[in-house]
């Protein structure tokens, strides 16, 4: 039997309710500890891939450098609706240069 991943979203009301649209599971956070249950208990419930806005992400970091360490789920940052601070993509950036040994991006 072939299990099948689900993917979900974390952060603040108004950022996440669009993923609702394109049937993502939509987890919105107002405080840092409510955020580390639920990406706790995604990570416990066959969740594949998360999406964590960059202001929440801000706050957890501890939670999701721990699960950056496994397989799955993936934790992939993402911009809320208040724009980008960037971690996101210094993330991507910190990833390919381990990966490459240079940074190409």
């Amino acid at each position: 039997m072939i299990s099948m991943y689900k993917i979900g979203v974390v952060g603040d009301k108004d950022s996440v309710l669009a993923f609702k649209a394109i049937g993502v599971d939509v987890y919105p956070v107002v405080e840092a500890e409510e955020a580390r249950k639920t990406i706790d208990r995604m990570a416990a419930s066959n969740y594949g891939v998360i999406f964590v806005t960059e202001q929440v992400a801000k706050d957890v970091n501890e939670t999701i450098e721990r699960y950056n360490r496994e397989t799955l789920p993936a934790i992939i940052l993402i911009p809320s609706n208040q724009g980008t601070l960037n971690i996101g993509m210094k993330r991507i950036s910190d990833n390919v240069e381990k990966a490459v040994g240079v940074n190409i991006l």
